[in-house]
C-alpha cells in the first residue's frame, strides 16, 4: 500500500486529521485502539482474556455469530471450532506445546564456540609471541641440575630428595 493511499484512508476515517494526533477535536489517548494493538492477552496462568481474539469480523464470521445465538446442537463441529477461534487464539494443548527454539539456541551457542575457538587459534598462531626459551624442557632440565649442583634447600627441598652418590632420586 502506498503512502498516499494509507494517508487518504486515515483522513477518511477521521483518524489523524491535518494536525496529527493532538488536534483540538480529539484526545491523544482515546479508548479506541489501532488495529494491530489490542488488549488480547492469554496465557496458561490467565486463560480468559478481557477481549475476544478477533475484534473485526467479516460477513461469514458475523453470520456464524448470529447462528451462535440459537441452539448449539444445530452447529457442526467445524462451526464450533470456528467460534472458539474467534474468541481464543490458542487451545491449552497449543499453549503447552513444546517449541523447537532450543535447537536454534543450541546451534547459536555452538556457532559462537566455534568462532571463539578460531579466534583463539588465530591469536596463538599470529598474535602471541613464541614461547620463551625458559619454558623448554631442555632449559627446565638444566635449571633442575643447577639447583641440585648448588645443593639448594638441602633440608626439605629438592636437594633433600636427591641421592648425590648414586646420581638419582631417593626412593
Amino acid at each position: 500500500m502506498s503512502f498516499r493511499a494509507a494517508w487518504s484512508l486515515t483522513l477518511r476515517k477521521g483518524g489523524l486529521g491535518i494536525r496529527g494526533i493532538h488536534s483540538p477535536g480529539s484526545t491523544a489517548h482515546g479508548k479506541e485502539k489501532m488495529p494491530p494493538y489490542t488488549n488480547y492477552h492469554a496465557q496458561r496462568s490467565y486463560p480468559m482474556p478481557e477481549e475476544p481474539f478477533c475484534m473485526e469480523l467479516n460477513a461469514e464470521q458475523r453470520a456464524l455469530k448470529e447462528k451462535e445465538k440459537g441452539s448449539w446442537t444445530q452447529l457442526s463441529h467445524a462451526e464450533k471450532v470456528a467460534l472458539y477461534r474467534l474468541q481464543f487464539h490458542e487451545t491449552f494443548a497449543e499453549m503447552n506445546r513444546r517449541s523447537n527454539e532450543w535447537k536454534t539456541v543450541t546451534g547459536c551457542v555452538f556457532f559462537f564456540f566455534g568462532v571463539t575457538g578460531l579466534l583463539i587459534w588465530w591469536q596463538r598462531v599470529y598474535v602471541f609471541p613464541k614461547k620463551p626459551i625458559t619454558l623448554t624442557d631442555e632449559w627446565k632440565a638444566q635449571q633442575l641440575q643447577r639447583i641440585l649442583d648448588m645443593k639448594g634447600n638441602p633440608v626439605q627441598g629438592l636437594a633433600s630428595r636427591w641421592d648425590y652418590e648414586k646420581k638419582e632420586w631417593k626412593k
